[in-house]
C-alpha cells in the first residue's frame, strides 16, 4: 500500500483515487471548500475594517471568539453523525456557513458579527470533521493516501482562493469586498451540492475488538453498550496530545511572521515567502511522507519525527535573532522548510491514530472529539506564540521545541502501549 502510494503520481492517483467516484467527488469538493475559505482567509479582516467599520481590537476579538466557538463544532457534528450519517449532516454544515456569511453582508455592527462569524466557524469545523469522517469511511485501508491527496487538493483550493482575494484586494473598495465575501458563499453552495451527490458510506454496526470497545475503555458493562468518547480516558489523553502537535499551524502562521518583523533583520518582504514554500513542500513531498504511514503502529513510530521537525525549526528561528539580514533570511527560510515537514508527518499521523485509536462503531462520535485538537490549535497557538513565545525570544523558541518533542515522544509511548493493549 505505501509501495503503490509512493510509486505512483500525483495526478494518476487524483483520476484514481481511493473510494473510486464518491472518493473523487470529495477531493472536488474539498477543493472549491478551500478556494472559499482561502478566500474568506486572505480578506476577512479588510472587510471587518474597511467595510464594517471595526477596530483593530473588535476584529482580533471577533476572530478569536469564534475560534472558541467553533471547538464545538467537531464534537457536536460527530454527535449528529452518529444518529443522521455523515452526508446530511456535511450538508448542513456548508448551508450554515452560507446561512452565516450572508448575513456577513447585512450586518453593520460588532454584535450580531460575532454571532454569524461564530457561527460560521462552528460550520467550518463541523465540516472539516465530518470530512475526514467521510474520508475514512469510503477510503478504508488506503486512508493515508486518500489524506495525502485531500492534503493536495486543499492546497491548490487555498492557492486559488487567495489568487482570488488578490484580484478583489487590488480593487480596495467596499463593493469588491463583498463580492469576495459574495464568492466564499457560493463555493460553499457548490460544495453542498457535491456532497448532496455521494453516497453515505457504510457504518459498522457490530461490536469489533478494538480500542475503546466495552467495558475496558469507556466503563460500560459489556460490548453491547455504545462506547462514549468522554468516557475513554485513554482517548481523551490521544487528543489532548494531539492539540499541542498540531502547533505548526500557529507557527507558520503568526509566529514566523511576527518574530521576522519583530526581532530579526530580515527584511519584510521575505514573510509571503513562508506560505509559498509552505504550498510547494506539501504538493511536493506530501505523497511520499504518506507512503511512510499506511498502519497505525507505522504511525507511532513516525510521531517524534514531527517534535524533531518543530525543534529544529525553532531552533533556526532563535538562531536568527542576532544575526544579519542575509542570515536572518537563510535560517527563517529553513524554519518555514522544517516546520512545514512537521505538518506532513501531522496531516498523516494525526488521522491515522484518530481513527486506530477509535472503536469502530462509534467512530463519528469518536472522530468529532479528536477534531477538537485542531480547533483548540487554532483557538489557542496564537495567543501561545504571541504571549509566551514571542515575549520571551530565543529561549521561548526553544522551550517551544522541546516541549513540543516531549510531546511527540509521550505521543508514542501512549499510542504503543494503547495499541499493544487493543491488537
Amino acid at each position: 500500500m505505501g509501495e503503490r502510494a509512493g510509486s505512483e503520481g500525483l495526478l494518476a492517483q487524483l483520476r484514481r483515487p481511493p473510494g473510486g467516484r464518491d472518493g473523487r467527488t470529495m477531493l472536488l469538493t474539498l477543493f472549491v471548500d478551500r478556494t472559499g475559505t482561502g478566500v474568506w482567509a486572505a480578506a476577512c479582516v479588510l472587510y471587518f475594517t474597511e467595510v464594517g467599520r471595526l477596530t483593530a481590537a473588535q476584529v482580533g476579538l471577533l476572530l478569536g471568539v469564534s475560534s472558541v466557538a467553533g471547538i464545538a463544532g467537531t464534537p457536536l457534528a460527530g454527535r449528529l453523525a452518529a444518529s443522521s450519517g455523515v452526508r446530511p449532516v456535511l450538508i448542513g454544515c456548508h448551508l450554515l456557513r452560507v446561512a452565516a456569511l450572508t448575513a456577513v453582508l447585512f450586518c453593520s455592527a460588532f454584535t450580531p458579527l460575532l454571532l454569524v462569524v461564530a457561527l460560521a466557524t462552528l460550520g467550518d469545523r463541523a465540516a472539516r470533521a465530518m470530512e475526514m469522517l467521510y474520508a475514512t469511511e469510503v477510503a478504508g485501508e488506503r486512508r493515508s493516501a486518500y489524506r495525502a491527496l485531500s492534503r493536495t487538493a486543499m492546497n491548490a483550493g487555498y492557492a486559488a482562493g487567495a489568487g482570488l482575494a488578490a484580484l478583489g484586494l487590488a480593487v480596495g473598495t467596499p463593493t469588491a469586498y463583498r463580492a469576495l465575501v459574495v464568492a466564499d458563499v457560493a463555493s460553499f453552495l457548490v460544495s453542498a451540492a457535491l456532497v448532496a451527490t455521494l453516497r453515505e458510506p457504510h457504518r459498522a454496526t457490530a461490536a469489533p475488538d478494538g480500542p475503546g470497545s466495552g467495558a475496558a475503555a469507556d466503563g460500560s458493562a459489556g460490548p453491547a453498550a455504545r462506547p462514549s468518547p468522554w468516557r475513554d480516558a485513554g482517548y481523551l489523553r490521544f487528543v489532548a496530545l494531539d492539540a499541542v502537535l498540531t502547533i505548526d499551524d500557529a507557527i507558520l502562521n503568526v509566529g514566523l511572521p511576527l518574530w521576522l518583523i519583530h526581532s530579526t533583520r530580515a527584511p519584510h518582504a521575505l514573510v509571503p515567502a513562508f506560505l509559498a514554500i509552505n504550498t510547494v513542500v506539501v504538493v511536493l513531498a506530501q505523497l511520499r511522507v504518506s507512503a511512510l504511514v499506511s498502519t497505525a503502529r507505522q504511525a507511532v513510530r513516525v510521531v517524534p519525527l514531527y517534535g524533531f521537525a518543530v525543534l529544529g525549526c525553532c531552533a533556526a528561528a532563535a538562531l536568527a535573532h542576532r544575526t544579519g539580514a542575509v542570515a536572518a533570511s537563510v535560517l527563517l527560510l529553513a524554519a518555514a522548510v522544517l516546520v512545514t515537514l512537521a505538518e506532513l508527518v501531522r496531516s498523516v499521523v494525526s488521522w491515522e491514530l484518530s481513527v486506530a485509536l477509535a472503536p469502530e462503531r462509534a467512530r463519528p462520535e469518536y472522530l468529532g472529539v479528536a477534531g477538537m485538537a485542531h480547533s483548540t490549535e487554532k483557538a489557542a497557538g496564537p495567543l501561545l506564540l504571541t504571549g509566551a513565545v514571542l515575549a520571551t525570544g530565543p529561549l521561548g523558541w526553544l522551550t517551544l521545541g522541546a516541549a513540543t518533542t516531549a510531546a511527540a515522544y509521550a505521543q508514542r509511548r501512549y499510542g504503543a502501549v494503547r495499541l499493544s493493549v487493543t491488537r
